[in-house]
């Protein structure tokens, strides 16, 4: 049935590419896409007029399969995700700030170029290199998370940041070949240290 639906003005390519990924051995060992290392390496928090500011240093895996993936047109999400928590003797701790810094990574095949844009503010950048966009990517600098009224005296705070990486928009004709695949989502560890009060 899928055979037939798909011959209909298909390649002969295309339906060779089909039959390979569906008939291909789900047993054995096969490289993750995301092999590599992904990892919070620095975070820390000033603060400027009663806000505090985030900063981290991430490092993200680049392999072939993810390059590959940019230059056939598939958009990659990269989140850190920043928690502050309010810890509690008596009862559960709890939660005071759970925030998420979204952004996409795509290539621009006309001006060759890798493009990140922030989710939220719909701000882009461009890179002539897929290690600028990962080093810019990976770099976060004065990223407001709390501010103090937020806070309250006498308490015990911890701030987490964890950082993932996931396939993001797919082109067209990608959409009907990758619709299964789910091993494109990666998180790292938390990176949790004490909040400065």
């Amino acid at each position: 049935m899928l055979a037939t639906s798909l011959s209909r003005g298909r390649s002969p390519f295309v339906l060779a590419l089909v039959a390979t990924i569906l008939l291909a051995p789900r047993e054995g060992v096969r490289a993750d896409p995301l092999d590599g290392v992904l990892e919070v390496r620095s975070a820390y928090v000033d603060v400027d007029h009663s806000v505090f500011q985030l900063h981290a240093r991430i490092e993200y895996p680049m392999t072939p399969a993810i390059r590959a993936a940019l230059r056939d047109g598939v958009t990659l999400t990269f989140d850190l995700d920043t928690r502050v928590i309010r810890e509690r003797h008596l009862w559960f701790d709890a939660t005071v700030v759970d925030l998420t810094l979204r952004r996409e990574l795509a290539y621009h095949t006309v001006s060759d170029r890798y493009m990140v844009r922030d989710v939220r503010t719909g701000d882009q950048q461009s890179f002539p290199t897929l290690d600028g966009a990962l080093e810019f990517l990976g770099t976060v600098d004065n990223w407001p998370v709390l501010v103090e009224p937020q806070i309250a005296d006498g308490e015990r705070y911890r701030i987490s940041v964890r950082a993932g990486i996931r396939r993001g928009r797919l082109p067209a004709s990608l959409r009907l070949l990758l619709f299964w695949k789910d091993d494109w989502h990666r998180v790292s560890e938390w990176y949790t240290w004490s909040l400065p009060t």
